[in-house]
């Protein structure tokens, strides 16, 4: 996916923070960098390369739901084309029908064509944004309207209907080559794509991964590196950061974001700023976030109590534009002081 964000900034010094102690790692772990549609990197603790299977599993990945690649998979559906969707296409598709349920559609990867219309997504839309267009395009989107049978094969309801699946992409990618490199038996290990985050074990130093969330700043172009709070990872999990502050189109003297409400047809509109989640996986942590930014700050306290597998840290404004944090009890353990 075209990964529209990067709201969490890995630090990928691990340890060496300005006042951390104990820099000097302990083992050398391999280092991956690089980049294809989003950019990526990876390290890892093994006396083996797995450099070479990790870039084929991302083209896998990309060539399976990057709607910017006409010949992917993802491409083909939005066409009607007859495809038979692989185990990556369903994964995120299953993953995505479970938490639009889970939250009343606040995830809907079916909002392609009015992520387009707002100008924030893979085919541009030229027409001019109106309730009437809005609405025209709200009458075909709905996570309700697709389905893929035993086959593999993606049906639809209304063969307008196109899918995005930019809300959780990343973070099925980090969580694809994490469990690539548990079949290797690696155990530590910290995958960041596009700002999302999957890390298991430690870092070289024998410490908990260590992960900043940005300062949320009007910030276009992605050089802010101001920090608003410190992660510590140690274990299994996937952390994912949404918010709209790098991505915004201006009209009329109003910003709008790029986090799309389901419902309206409109950029979601909320006091929060940004939301980081952590939860067992990447790509569930990815998909939670923009549900939060879409639903706002009750429901992520409502989530959090429902699934308490999941643990939030949001970025809001006051009414005087003050910004401040909430976060909820399952997310203090993580926060370094």
């Amino acid at each position: 996916m075209s990964r529209l964000r990067l709201f969490t900034q890995i630090l990928l010094a691990i340890a060496c923070v300005a006042g951390m102690a104990g820099c000097t790692p302990k083992n050398e772990y391999r280092v991956l960098n690089g980049a294809l549609h989003t950019p990526y990197a990876i390290k890892y603790d093994a006396t083996e390369s797995y450099d070479d299977e990790i870039r084929a599993l991302l083209q896998a990945y990309y060539h399976s739901i990057n709607p910017f690649d006409s010949t992917s998979i993802i491409s083909r559906v939005n066409r009607n084309e007859a495809v038979v969707t692989d185990t990556i296409f369903q994964s995120v598709f299953a993953t995505a029908i479970q938490v639009a349920q889970d939250t009343e559609g606040a995830l809907d990867v079916t909002c392609s064509p009015l992520i387009n219309l707002w100008g924030f997504g893979f085919a541009n839309d030229s027409s001019a944004v109106t309730q009437a267009r809005i609405d025209s395009i709200l009458a075909f989107v709905g996570y309700e309207k697709v389905r893929i049978d035993s086959a593999g094969y993606l049906h639809k309801d209304d063969p307008r209907i196109q899918l995005n699946f930019s809300a959780l992409g990343d973070g099925c990618s980090c969580d694809l080559i994490g469990r690539l490199l548990e079949r290797h038996g690696v155990k530590n290990y910290l995958v960041e794509v596009g700002g999302e985050v999957r890390s298991s074990g430690v870092n070289a130093q024998g410490k908990g991964w260590r992960i900043g969330i940005v300062t949320p700043e009007e910030d276009p172009e992605g050089i802010n590196n101001d920090l608003q709070a410190i992660v510590s990872l140690q274990g299994t999990y996937g952390l994912a950061t949404s918010g709209n502050y790098r991505n915004f189109h201006e009209k009329d003297g109003h910003k709008y974001g790029h986090t799309i409400n389901p419902r309206t047809g409109y950029p979601a509109e909320q006091d929060v700023l940004s939301a980081t989640v952590i939860a067992p996986s990447s790509m569930v942590a990815d998909a939670y976030a923009t549900a939060i930014m879409v639903k706002g700050r009750k429901y992520a306290a409502e989530l959090a109590h429902r699934h308490p597998e999941i643990a939030y840290y949001l970025i809001y404004s006051l009414p005087d534009g003050t910004i401040t944090t909430e976060y909820s009890a399952s997310f203090e353990p993580f926060l370094l002081p």
